[in-house]
């Protein structure tokens, strides 16, 4: 939207998508008007509906432009960042933008313009939850909030993996990526991805998916930033800053965080060996038990969780694997070993077919066996080679945690 097009709809005045407000600030450059929770509350109401536009520096009863003095737009600017950080949880992201429009007088004067897009999540304020209808803010009733969860998935009623993501469009999806899903024969590209949850239409417009962000776009962080491994390194016991030996933010598509997070243990894991007759090599950790551990955190970690990430710890005695969300469904941890029940079932359909493993010591195919023994194998593999049973633990409603214990080195191998 250009300036005179930005005039245009200010003149017509508010809207379901249109927020006006003018922004009143102290000589010492503190902002006192409008109040930051009511600003949180108009700003998180455009979040829960279809997103929209936010212009500071206008009044909205008079639709004057009045503009903001220019030695304080950085200040209005940080307390903008903090309401949407402070004051709204989940954080909201915006994109704001200086510019200038004419006053009464045709005198250009800077305003800043906010643009709120259609969240993934639902965000409550600092009066509770909200959402726009027409040009005001309605506050949700219990079940229009429950409604409103339920479309934005956190109910798990819909999946989210196959919610469509605010500002990705099929120009991110990177064509190396989903040349794995192609057949020449098989229809048009956008068909094709969209039978596979990839692509799904929005307002008439191809969108990239949550799955399709996270497989067919280099950097899925760029749109969901909690699609990360965070993996550290320790050389002793603790988690201890001062013990740490090796740290990486793995990101990409998820296959190659798979990847890079099964080299960052191979890097970082003590195999000793013994040479008396032929050499006889004692690693610290089953890899192929790690590395199936690592594929189930991928692909069954609770993406809907705003700012937290899959996290890899390596203890000179353990590694412990932090899979943000709960147990999936009904799955119980008695129930892990016995049962198969994906809260991705895209990323766990696509990752068994389309995905293969090319190193033989993984003991494996593709990325996922439909047969749902994975479980299992991590426990058995791991006890064997340690002698002591992985222990899974649910660390209340917010994540899983893997602990697999290290074998004892025997004395004398080096």
């Amino acid at each position: 939207m250009n300036a005179e097009q930005l005039q245009q709809r200010i003149r017509l005045g508010e809207d379901s998508t249109l927020e006006l407000k003018r922004l009143a600030i102290k000589d010492s450059g503190k902002v006192f008007e409008p109040h930051p929770d009511g600003l949180s509350d108009e700003l998180a109401a455009m979040a829960n509906a279809s997103g929209g536009l936010l212009v500071l520096g206008v009044d909205d009863r008079t639709r004057e432009i009045i503009g903001l003095p220019l030695e304080h737009l950085d200040r209005a600017e940080t307390w903008l960042t903090a309401i949407c950080t402070d004051r709204i949880q989940p954080p909201l992201d915006i994109v704001t933008r200086h510019l200038t429009l004419p006053d009464a007088t045709g005198t250009p004067v800077p305003v800043i313009t906010v643009e709120v897009p259609r969240s993934l999540w639902v965000h409550k304020s600092a009066n509770g939850y909200f959402r726009r209808v027409g040009h005001a803010k309605r506050e949700l009733t219990p079940d229009a909030l429950a409604r409103l969860f339920q479309q934005r998935s956190q109910a798990r009623l819909i999946r989210f993996e196959e919610q469509t993501v605010p500002g990705c469009t099929p120009d991110d999806i990177d064509a190396l990526l989903v040349r794995r899903f192609l057949h020449p024969d098989e229809g048009e590209i956008p068909e094709q991805l969209e039978r596979l949850h990839l692509l799904a239409r929005h307002d008439e417009q191809w969108a990239p998916t949550v799955a399709g962000v996270l497989l067919c776009t280099l950097d899925p962080t760029r749109w969901l930033r909690n699609a990360e491994i965070l993996a550290v390194a320790h050389h002793g016991v603790r988690n201890d800053p001062n013990e740490q030996i090796d740290a990486l933010e793995i990101r990409g598509p998820l296959d190659r965080q798979i990847f890079d997070a099964l080299h960052f243990v191979r890097r970082n894991m003590v195999t000793v060996a013994r040479k008396r007759l032929g050499r006889i090599d004692y690693p610290q950790y089953a890899l192929d038990a790690v590395f199936e551990a690592i594929v189930n955190a991928v692909a069954h970690r609770d993406y809907s969780l705003h700012g937290q990430r899959i996290r890899l710890f390596m203890f000179s005695d353990r590694l412990e694997i932090h899979s943000p969300g709960a147990l999936p469904n009904t799955l119980s941890l008695e129930s892990m070993t016995r049962l198969s029940v994906p809260r991705n079932e895209i990323l766990a359909s696509l990752f068994a077919r389309y995905y293969p493993v090319d190193d033989p010591t993984l003991g494996r195919r593709l990325l996922m066996d439909r047969r749902g023994f994975g479980v299992e194998m991590i426990l058995r593999e791991s006890e064997r080679l340690s002698g002591r049973r992985p222990l899974y633990e649910a660390i209340g409603d917010l994540e899983l945690c893997l602990t697999i214990y290290a074998q004892d080195l025997p004395v004398g191998a080096r």
